[in-house]
């Protein structure tokens, strides 16, 4: 069977293809072998897992927020970039309530971050990052066909490896050295439905990418899809329902452990 031929792409246009010819495989697991043990307790107001809608009580500015941006981005605006700019939105705002940006670190929305590939410089375009004082530490990516993780993937792996390509660019250019390698947190959203990975980059696969080679070793991301009631409606219910909410809060709980 002939090997499939790399062309130079940028991150919004990788598919299955880009994958398979980088010897890249999705792995889907359970939490506690994602996680490494059990799914802790949401670290966060019981107000937020109590109440479907914001309550009328006063309440906290987050938690106001909260319920606002939730239903921004559920409900509120019609198809296309209004709502994917409010998906974007909530995403940034629950990332930096539950404190992803401590300590010393930022949230950026809509940076570009360019890598080699074949010999060409293109770029990719998470919708969402995190930053410590000087790397990228996490990406997310919209899945803005709402179809399914799958459509998405390709998009997050080129952002992790562009990732990595520009946190050693740096490093060259202050004198350091490189990193070898590196696993990043990354997170599709498909509506208010995250779905987590983590996604090795190695020196070899950047290399490989920008010669237009196939690498000799394969590189396995690490998938959780949040372990709710019903799977089948997840993508369309997200963090709408209670019993979902409760649940995609205590994986963002677990999932800090691998941002830094």
């Amino acid at each position: 069977m002939s090997q499939i031929i790399l062309s130079a792409k940028s991150g919004s246009d990788w598919t299955e293809n880009e994958l398979a010819a980088l010897k890249i495989t999705i792995s889907a697991l359970e939490p506690a072998d994602f996680f490494g043990g059990p799914l802790p307790l949401p670290g966060v107001d019981p107000i937020l897992l109590d109440n479907l809608e914001r309550p009328a009580a006063q309440i906290s500015k987050d938690n106001r927020l909260f319920f606002r941006y939730l239903e921004d981005a559920s409900s509120r605006f019609p198809s296309g970039p209004p709502a994917e700019s409010a998906v974007d939105d909530f995403a940034a705002f629950l990332l930096g309530m539950l404190d992803y940006d401590e300590p010393e670190r930022v949230v950026h929305q809509r940076l570009e971050i360019g890598f080699v590939m074949c010999g060409q410089k293109v770029g990719a375009n998470p919708d969402i990052v995190i930053m410590d004082a000087e790397d990228y530490i996490l990406l997310v990516q919209q899945d803005k066909r709402h179809l399914s993780s799958d459509t998405a993937e390709p998009q997050l792996i080129a952002e992790a490896v562009a990732a990595y390509y520009a946190n050693n660019s740096r490093r060259r250019a202050v004198g350091l050295e490189p990193v070898t390698s590196k696993v990043f947190a990354g997170i599709v959203l498909l509506g208010t439905a995250p779905i987590f990975y983590q996604i090795p980059i190695s020196s070899e696969l950047v290399t490989a990418i920008a010669r237009a080679q196939h690498p000799q070793n394969p590189t396995i991301v690490k998938k959780l899809v949040p372990p709710v009631p019903h799977l089948h409606k997840y993508l369309r219910d997200g963090m709408v329902l209670l019993e979902n909410r409760r649940i995609v809060f205590q994986c963002l709980t677990a999932f800090k452990q691998f941002v830094g």
